[in-house]
């Protein structure tokens, strides 16, 4: 079944998650859009296990109703590091207080990485891969595919903080904290291939102005007509209640940053945002700073530019298009049984 909202000149995606409540959002936003033709979504562990991430995933995709996307999983553990998990951001199943059936249908038998490598190859500078999450599927996938960079359309990933600080340590950014090597390898990766396009990083100085607050709640019922039945409104509303308890306690405001939703919108519509390319190197061995995403702002390294750092994000307009747009989701799914 293809996407009922899809149009001729929809952007073909593959989206690589941590599954995950603003992921969840993500991918809601995702199939919300006519102009995302997503053609499989990889699974890699971050907030959850991955397992976790991959039944969170599938769930998902079935409240949204497109059962035909195809998941797989990918890496279960970073690259050199033990894994991280975030129970205390998520819940113990990644998805806040939320409560969903248990999926329909089984994951891909095809692993993340060999996914991204055969796709970028069958549709080589059509795909933009988006990454929610730590980068570990890509690094595999670079690894066996060193001509990724080129056989993709672009990359947009959220990563990185680069002009705030830090959510996991003073300095550093959860997806990069995970597997700091992978990221490190991927911008390597792309370094190398001067005629791709540049990544896109939206790190937390952009991501964290995405505040979903209880008036965009209100929004979102008023849009979606206010069903008392919509399976997808169920869904968010216990899914952001944990997460703005925990945006309550340690950042005090009652809200949550929906970093990811806002990395997809970006991916879907790159006037949402303005970049500026810049040289970025991963610390990999400080005491206090593993992590970091170390950016030359005054461009003292006299190294090539090798990222495109997100400044600058029109949020207001982000948040109509999610309230709108996954709104007239949950009203198409109302009635619904999931």
């Amino acid at each position: 079944m293809r996407n009922p909202l899809a149009i001729v000149s929809a952007l073909p995606l593959i989206i690589d998650v941590d599954t995950g409540i603003d992921d969840s959002l993500a991918l809601l936003y995702a199939c919300a859009s006519a102009e995302a033709d997503i053609v499989a979504v990889t699974c890699v562990s971050g907030n959850v296990a991955a397992l976790q991430v991959a039944r969170n995933t599938l769930r998902i995709l079935e409240l949204a109703g497109r059962s035909d996307i195809e998941v797989a999983l990918g890496r279960e553990v970073p690259l050199v590091r033990p894994l991280m998990v975030a129970p205390e951001t998520h819940g113990p199943e990644g998805i806040g207080y939320a409560s969903l059936s248990e999926p329909s249908r089984n994951l891909s038998e095809r692993h993340a990485a060999d996914l991204i490598v055969a796709e970028a190859r069958r549709r080589p500078a059509e795909i933009t891969l988006i990454t929610l999450g730590p980068v570990t599927n890509l690094a595999v996938a670079l690894l066996r595919e060193p001509d990724l960079p080129q056989l993709l359309r672009g990359l947009v990933m959220m990563a990185g903080s680069y002009r705030s600080p830090g959510n996991t340590a003073p300095t550093s950014e959860w997806n990069v904290a995970v597997d700091p090597e992978a990221m490190q390898v991927v911008l390597a990766g792309w370094a190398a291939h001067r005629g791709a396009a540049r990544p896109i990083a939206l790190g937390l100085d952009v991501t964290e102005r995405a505040k979903m607050t209880p008036d965009h709640l209100a929004a979102l019922h008023h849009r979606a007509g206010d069903p008392s039945d919509s399976p997808v409104l169920t869904f968010i509303e216990d899914a952001l209640r944990f997460y703005m308890e925990f945006h309550s306690r340690y950042d005090g405001f009652y809200g949550a940053f929906i970093h990811d939703a806002l990395a997809v919108a970006a991916a879907l519509d790159p006037s949402l945002i303005r970049t500026e390319s810049l040289a970025v190197q991963v610390e990999l061995g400080g005491i206090y700073t593993t992590g970091e995403t170390v950016t030359d702002w005054r461009r003292v390294w006299g190294r090539e530019p090798n990222l495109d750092v997100c400044v600058q994000a029109d949020v207001e307009t982000f948040f109509e298009r999610f309230i709108d747009r996954v709104g007239r989701l949950a009203a198409a799914r109302s009635n619904v049984a999931i």
